[in-house]
């Protein structure tokens, strides 16, 4: 039996592309999912492992859908093989039936790994320069401690009410409040 399996990163992907190729090639039953493929804690995957039997064939776009790291493609191909299943990736244009499909396997895994490693450098190399040149990284702030202390003098004044605090400070009501009590 054909057996395809489909991944994308998030749920805001979509696996068209994917499913399509896997019509295109004939494959009888398709296993899906919505995750990372740093690890093989997916449940698409592991239904696909639990399913297949001697003499099926595995499908994949391209080996990067389903791992990401060497030790993981490796260890999943030799789930596959101790069942008797071969692994197809059609990118790739590898088969796990010849010793050279298996030759191959390990170093486009290798290359997956380093293509994930990169990614992940250049991630941390472009946060710290951001944070060198003194940007703010992650959710803004609310609000400007000089901005809140100066709004607060004229609610103690009696000069403003806590509604215009708010309308100030562009703060929803329990935003407001839950600063308050931080600030207390």
């Amino acid at each position: 039996m054909k057996v395809g399996y489909v991944r994308v990163s998030s749920e805001q992907q979509n696996l068209d592309r994917q499913s399509d190729l896997m019509d295109i090639l004939g494959v009888e039953r398709v296993y899906r999912d919505k995750a990372s493929g740093k690890d093989t804690a997916r449940p698409g995957l592991r239904e696909l492992l639990a399913f297949v039997r001697d003499g099926d064939e595995v499908h994949v776009e391209s080996i990067s859908r389903l791992a990401r790291s060497t030790r993981d493609l490796l260890d999943i191909v030799d789930q596959l093989d101790k069942k008797g299943v071969i692994f197809v990736s059609k990118k790739e244009a590898l088969d796990t039936r010849t010793p050279q499909g298996r030759f191959v396997l390990t170093i486009f895994g290798a290359l997956a790994t380093l293509e994930r490693e990169t990614i992940l450098e250049r991630q941390r190399e472009g946060i710290a320069s951001a944070k060198s040149r003194g940007k703010h990284l992650g959710r803004p702030k609310l609000v400007v401690p000089t901005q809140w202390s100066q709004v607060q003098a004229k609610v103690e004044a009696g000069e403003i009410r806590h509604v215009e605090a708010m309308r100030l400070l562009g703060l929803k009501k329990t935003s407001y409040y839950k600063l308050l009590q931080r600030t207390r």
